[in-house]
């Protein structure tokens, strides 16, 4: 009988960090460029246009900006659970199913390394 395993090992978590890390520097690109999206305005002067051109132009910038913010909301949201997972890592934590106690299969935590449940937790 073979005994369960509790922890990751050292190597482990720090493949897993590596991971984080690479993922938390595209997710830090993404998001810096969503923001900059939000913050530039368009070099396109609408003044020389018909009046209602301009309105329809102006109400599809708007939207478009609102998109932009919930997507940038949410990288931001990513970005913040991956910098948790960096925290579990450093803690010893990380890979610990925080519904069961037990290890979160490592393809679960490749696809989503910032899991805190293991696929029968959050289906339960």
């Amino acid at each position: 009988m073979t005994e369960e395993k509790l922890r990751y090992s050292e190597e482990e978590l720090q493949e897993f960090k590596q991971l984080i890390l690479e993922k938390l520097a595209t997710a830090q690109a993404q998001y810096d460029n969503l923001r900059s999206s939000i913050v530039a305005t368009s070099g396109n002067d609408t003044a020389d246009t018909s009046r209602s051109f301009k309105t329809h132009e102006e109400a599809a910038s708007v939207l478009g900006k609102e998109e932009t913010a919930q997507l940038c909301e949410r990288q931001r949201k990513f970005i913040g659970h991956l910098q948790a997972a960096l925290v579990r890592i450093e803690n010893g934590t990380y890979g610990i199913c925080r519904a069961t106690g037990k290890l979160i299969p490592k393809e679960r935590l490749r696809a989503v390394p910032h899991a805190t449940l293991s696929i029968d937790a959050k289906q339960g």
